[in-house]
């Protein structure tokens, strides 16, 4: 049975470096590349950091109920597209997906057993310098993000799990922890234990 899980985390947390960790560690992970109506930045590639589509298409999908999620994220839509999941059960592989609140909610009510994982940085100035650090931003954008991030922050709770991201090393670990034990809850496990059990015939 194929888990699904959903890292969060303000901009500027160091999140796409803890999924990248993830990924490299884990092959039976699948990462959900989203689909944005953005225009791509610096080194990001069609069909490898995001699926680039005009803002016609994706209400087009939109419409047609294919996402997953979705959301308006200062003036550009991302989403999942439902083909990723599929993919993923065919595979027999878990599938990870870096979205931020709003879309976890809305995942959430179509995978309820999907597990959330909240990215913390250690504090708002350790945050505003990754963000200076980046040399992608205006001074306007940054204080954009900033202020996104405080809202961001404050749906933590909806989350099964918080990551503070203080050392990468740390909270990488963290991660895979949590993977392990989630790969092994009883309702995950039912194909293998069912096997197991119809060996002990009538003895049960």
């Amino acid at each position: 049975m194929s888990a699904v899980f959903i890292i969060s985390a303000p901009s500027g947390s160091g999140k796409t470096r803890l999924v990248q960790e993830l990924l490299s560690s884990d092959p039976k992970l699948l990462f959900s590349i989203s689909y944005t109506t953005r225009a791509p930045r610096g080194q990001e590639r069609q069909g490898t950091s995001y699926q680039f589509i005009s803002r016609e298409e994706f209400i087009a999908r939109k419409d047609r109920d294919e996402f997953l999620e979705w959301a308006e994220v200062f003036g550009n839509f991302y989403g999942t597209h439902e083909s990723v999941w599929l993919e993923a059960q065919r595979e027999g592989r878990d599938l990870l997906l870096d979205i931020d609140v709003q879309g976890a909610q809305q995942l959430k009510v179509k995978i309820p057993d999907a597990v959330t994982i909240f990215v913390l940085a250690p504090s708002r100035e350790i945050l505003e310098q990754r963000l200076r650090a980046r040399s992608e931003d205006s001074e306007q954008v940054i204080a954009r993000r900033l202020s996104a991030a405080a809202e961001e922050i404050r749906n933590y709770h909806r989350y099964d799990y918080v990551v503070v991201n203080d050392q990468v090393t740390e909270a990488v670990s963290t991660l895979q922890s949590i993977l392990r034990a989630e790969r092994v809850r009883r309702q995950r496990m039912e194909d293998r234990i069912r096997p197991i059990l119809a060996t002990f015939g009538e003895s049960l």
